[in-house]
């Protein structure tokens, strides 16, 4: 989860330098900022007067005789830039987590807070010793005020799954319910059972 907001934070960042960088060189050429305060730009920069293009006509057809090639070029460009955008939100949507949840009880507890990694970790740690349960997985999502448990079960060949699911609720969730506060809080299982290990016979 850090690894991932740190990603997602240098992202943004070079986003926004790249964007700011932009919106100032069109800004001093056309506010021609550079002959109005005297300054010389560099040999081969671009925009440095108000009548500048980034791109001209002798620029295009360098790359392409084509005249439809240019309007192609750009609307791919869009496109991709635009799918990549819609691409990383729906990202981010799909991984909300509510973050620290308010530990809940009798009276509540006030100024009290339980991350909800370490109370994913929690449930998976007690649904994993239940009997008949290989591997356990738990993710909580949703906003802070309506969090969501998604519970991943890996049972055994011999584990019985009605069994299991009830030793679930009654559990590692009841526990996690009890300690948040939320007796209603909304909770998905999914199970499926380990292969089987070929035995070699000599």
């Amino acid at each position: 989860m850090a690894s991932r907001s740190a990603r997602n934070r240098t992202l943004l960042a070079l986003a926004g330098l790249v964007l700011l960088g932009g919106g100032l060189l069109v800004l001093f050429a056309g506010l021609d900022l550079y002959r109005r305060h005297h300054l010389v730009p560099p040999a081969g920069w671009p925009l440095t007067t108000p009548d500048d293009v980034l791109l001209g006509s002798a620029d295009r057809v360098r790359w392409s005789g084509q005249g439809w090639w240019w309007w192609a070029a750009v609307i791919a460009a869009l496109t991709l830039v635009a799918a990549l955008a819609l691409w990383w939100l729906l990202s981010q949507l799909g991984r909300r987590r509510p973050g620290p949840l308010p530990v809940g009880g009798t009276p509540p507890q006030e100024g009290v807070e339980l991350r909800d990694r370490a109370l994913s970790d929690a449930i998976a740690a007690e649904a994993g010793a239940l009997p008949g349960v290989e591997h356990a997985a738990v993710r909580i999502t949703g906003r802070p005020a309506h969090p969501r448990t998604h519970v991943g079960l890996t049972l055994t060949p011999e584990g019985e799954p009605g069994a299991t699911l009830g030793a679930l609720c009654e559990g590692p969730l009841s526990t996690a319910r009890r300690s948040t506060g939320r007796p209603d809080m909304p909770t998905e299982v999914r199970l499926q059972v380990a292969r089987h290990t070929p035995h070699r016979v000599e």
